[in-house]
């Protein structure tokens, strides 16, 4: 169910209330008792990606280093290779 966020244009009253779409909208104040109670349009997304399957923790894992080959420690040096053969 989504979040809501209200907002009463006589006392300045701010709450949340998780309500279903299909609800009515609050218009009394809890605070102040008047017919001033107005959604607020929020631009903050409410939408989260939680557990595994997303890109977050499944897609960004590092690459483990590459092996180093004794060609690239200069152990091949002088002609005594010792991947040849």
């Amino acid at each position: 169910m989504p979040t809501y966020q209200y907002r009463c244009s006589k006392c300045g009253n701010e709450l949340e209330i998780v309500q279903k779409i299909s609800d009515a909208s609050l218009t009394t104040c809890p605070q102040c008792k008047e017919e001033s109670f107005e959604r607020v349009i929020s631009g903050e997304g409410g939408f989260v990606l939680k557990g595994s399957g997303f890109y977050k923790t499944d897609y960004n894992k590092s690459k483990p280093p590459a092996a180093s080959s004794p060609c690239s420690t200069g152990a091949c040096s002088g002609g005594n290779c010792p991947m040849a053969s």
